[in-house]
């Protein structure tokens, strides 16, 4: 008698600049998405069944995860008991090394959960360096992990100031990124969280005399539309640059028109981390 599936709970993190994003690619591309290499180490547990994740929250190419989530169903061969988490953990990270993908924990979830339909909300923290006037001189430990503006200044609390307009329930058209899947998905968010807060680099401490300055923004939702981090935070630095007003990311969102966000305003994926994934 072959038993019942075994569903799994697993947080992990990813260094996402090699990646072409969380989700599987063919396997004939020449760049994979970080779930090809989650489910090649999966395989080596030798399921009856090939082993699927369902990720919770997509992330693009070049962005990264401190912690995103997925669930799985593990079938095993008949008289093989379910694995316990710490066999879990240790199996598929042992199976992904060399790759900067790390399982972080396991838990044990009803059949009925779901890694994507039952989280409560997500946290994206996008990391800014300022007072880098040239490319050259971002730190080379922080290569692909943040994004320094061009123009090296910032007006940080007319940010914070225009950051207020996004928290809320809203129509957020004018911030998502158009693609196959948007005419059958609501614009509809509810941001409940954008702060702006002062941050550390990576051994910031032992190169304070140049002068450099780290912000962290963190924003909250249940979900977001595509690519919605990304322009919230190109719209604020733009507030930043004196580019725009902070009463222009209010405009923007009464706009609910795609075409109306400003031209090249995007921030690059380097600077985006998936925080977290609250249940």
């Amino acid at each position: 008698m072959v038993s019942a599936p075994t569903r799994y709970l697993v947080f992990f993190q990813y260094f996402g600049t090699k990646y072409s994003g969380v989700k599987e690619t063919s396997n004939n591309q020449s760049v994979l998405g970080v779930q090809n290499y989650l489910e090649k180490a999966a395989q080596n547990l030798k399921p009856i069944v090939p082993i699927k994740f369902h990720i919770s929250s997509r992330t693009d190419s070049g962005v990264h995860a401190l912690c995103n989530s997925a669930h799985l169903d593990i079938q095993r061969a008949p008289g093989k008991p379910a694995f316990n988490e710490k066999q879990l953990i240790y199996s598929l990270n042992y199976h992904l090394k060399p790759e900067p993908i790390r399982i972080l924990s396991a838990y044990r979830v009803t059949s009925s959960f779901h890694a994507r339909f039952s989280a409560l909300s997500r946290t994206y923290v996008y990391r800014l360096l300022v007072g880098c006037s040239h490319h050259f001189e971002i730190p080379v430990f922080e290569r692909d992990l943040c994004w320094a503006p061009a123009g090296g200044y910032l007006n940080v609390p007319a940010m914070q100031e225009a950051a207020q307009f996004l928290v809320g329930t809203h129509d957020f058209s004018t911030f998502r990124s158009l693609n196959s899947e948007t005419p059958f998905q609501s614009p509809v968010r509810t941001i409940l969280q954008a702060d702006i807060r002062p941050a550390s680099g990576f051994l910031s401490h032992h190169y304070e005399d140049r002068g450099l300055e780290f912000w962290e923004l963190t924003f909250r939702s249940r979900s977001f539309v595509y690519r919605q981090v990304r322009r919230m935070v190109g719209a604020l630095v733009a507030v930043g640059q004196g580019k725009l007003t902070p009463h222009h990311i209010k405009e923007l969102l009464e706009m609910k028109d795609a075409r109306a966000f400003p031209p090249n305003a995007m921030a690059p994926p380097s600077g985006l981390f998936l925080k977290s994934v609250e249940y």
